[in-house]
């Protein structure tokens, strides 16, 4: 896949860069070899790879899904101009 000229100023009004001719002219070639590198990846045999997320085997760190603060609805709403039963109760907006 190549880019052309067009495309690379269409890029850069997608992305809301200003650029001139020249400027696109140069990024044209750097896209170019950006993509070239790219395709060089998808050369790559990865069978049997598994997928990771770190060069080092870790585990994730994990918590406990618990409660640990709460039961503090009443503390909440004490500064509310109006609430009832730990609600805020605001006005009427549209009628």
């Amino acid at each position: 896949m190549s880019v052309d000229l067009a495309t690379v100023k269409r890029v850069a009004h997608l992305a809301r860069i200003a650029v001139t001719d020249e400027e696109a002219a140069k990024m044209e070639g750097e896209l170019n070899a950006i993509l070239g590198f790219v395709e060089q990846l998808n050369e790559v045999d990865i069978t049997g790879v598994e997928p990771m997320t770190s060069v080092t085997p870790m585990q994730m760190k994990k918590r406990q899904d618990v409660v640990t603060d709460g039961d503090k609805a009443a503390d909440i709403v004490a500064n509310a101009p109006l609430s009832d039963e730990n609600f805020f109760l605001v006005p009427k907006v549209v009628e």
